[in-house]
């Protein structure tokens, strides 16, 4: 993508209020009954051998990014794109380059040696040799991931049952997210140079250092100045105006990117359900540095 055309995009007005929502509305479509029976299925053990079938063809110079469901990925992604491509993040380009397993054959070789940025949600696998893994609190998580399955139709529950559910494994194929969690934290590339662990709150507060680390991990060098640019370029407030342009599943309820918060769940989750987050995952939540309150 030019210079030119980059300025082009970056240049549009923002939208008013409500006028974002209302498009984003108007452009999404409801989630399919294929994409539904497909998400069904996921959560059943027919998925497993299709694991098999995805996790094959990958290279030496590959790099996985993995992370639990609405952990911080999106965002990450896009400015890894731009770091690692020199063009403006958009859904199509980010989703066009770097592939998750199974689709990875398509994905750009934007790395060294020929390397591809390759994404997960997996729990970790022995194919896995060289890694990002990122991670979030697990209240957060709980709560976007709840907020998003709400928006699809995929969950008509309250908090309550979704809290339970999450924490057991039962709202998606992925696992519980303590159990997630563990597999890449006490992996066989933990603690080891082929494996990054980076805490999503870490990279808010001060993405600057994060993602100069995460360049640094893949051996590629960025400018600092260039780096302020990208970051900025993927604020919050662009990111919505860039789903706005190209609304995503969720859109047609509820939005895609959120906001991001840290620590969000003190102000939506109650302390019984604190009390069952912490019985379940509690000891992963310190080992991960986040407060609990006592277990």
């Amino acid at each position: 993508m030019s210079a030119q055309l980059r300025e082009k995009s970056e240049d549009k007005p923002p939208l008013e209020s409500g006028q974002g929502d209302a498009r984003m509305a108007k452009k999404a479509k409801p989630e399919s009954m294929y994409r539904r029976l497909r998400y069904e299925l996921s959560k059943t053990k027919a998925r497993t051998p299709l694991l098999g079938l995805r996790h094959h063809g990958f290279r030496p110079a590959d790099v996985f990014f993995g992370s639990y469901p609405r952990s911080g990925s999106t965002w990450s992604r896009f400015i890894l794109f731009e770091l690692l491509t020199g063009q403006g993040a958009t859904f199509e380009g980010v989703n066009s380059a770097f592939r998750g397993v199974g689709h990875h054959a398509k994905s750009l070789q934007v790395l060294p040696r020929g390397g591809r940025l390759i994404g997960t949600h997996e729990r970790y696998r022995h194919e896995y040799r060289k890694a990002i893994y990122l991670v979030r609190d697990g209240r957060d998580v709980l709560l976007s991931e709840y907020a998003y399955l709400k928006a699809l139709g995929r969950f008509r529950g309250e908090l309550d049952g979704f809290v339970d559910a999450f924490l057991r494994g039962k709202v998606n194929g992925f696992g519980p997210w303590q159990t997630h969690v563990l597999s890449w934290i006490e992996s066989a590339i933990a603690g080891t140079p082929n494996m990054l662990l980076v805490r999503f709150e870490d990279a808010r507060s001060d993405p600057e250092k994060t993602f100069g680390c995460i360049t640094e991990f893949l051996g590629m060098e960025v400018k600092p100045e260039d780096l302020r640019r990208i970051i900025a370029n993927n604020s919050l407030e662009r990111m919505r105006a860039k789903e706005d342009r190209t609304p995503q599943k969720a859109s047609v309820r509820d939005r895609f990117v959120r906001n991001g918060s840290v620590q969000g769940w003190r102000k939506e989750l109650s302390q019984a359900q604190l009390r069952l987050v912490e019985q379940l995952a509690g000891d992963t939540l310190l080992q991960l540095q986040y407060p609990v309150s006592a277990i």
